[in-house]
């Protein structure tokens, strides 16, 4: 990731991972992330999380699925998967993506 991506906000970023039009749980897109920004806390890892919460509240993406985790990512927690909504795409074409 370039250093000029690395500053996006993050959920730009996660936008972007989501507008393939798969599906993603979150544990991934937080792996992900934290991966790309070096932001390897426990603190981190549940800021993302919510930061994908929030895009889910405001209509942007859409829980799918939803499971509980065997330890992988942080044990016991619910996991939820997603996708990108119809809304979702039309707010990051607007802000942040010309290639969507």
């Amino acid at each position: 990731m370039s250093d000029t991506a690395r500053n996006r906000p993050i959920k730009f970023r996660i936008l972007e991972i989501c507008s393939d039009g798969k599906t993603h749980w979150n544990s991934d897109i937080v792996k992900t992330i934290q991966s790309e920004y070096e932001a390897k806390s426990a603190y981190a890892r549940d800021s993302i999380n919510f930061d994908i919460i929030e895009l889910a509240a405001g209509g942007m993406l859409k829980e799918v699925d939803v499971k509980q985790d065997d330890g992988t990512y942080k044990k016991g927690a619910l996991l939820h998967k997603y996708v990108i909504t119809d809304f979702g795409i039309l707010r990051a074409k607007e802000s942040c993506f010309a290639g969507i």
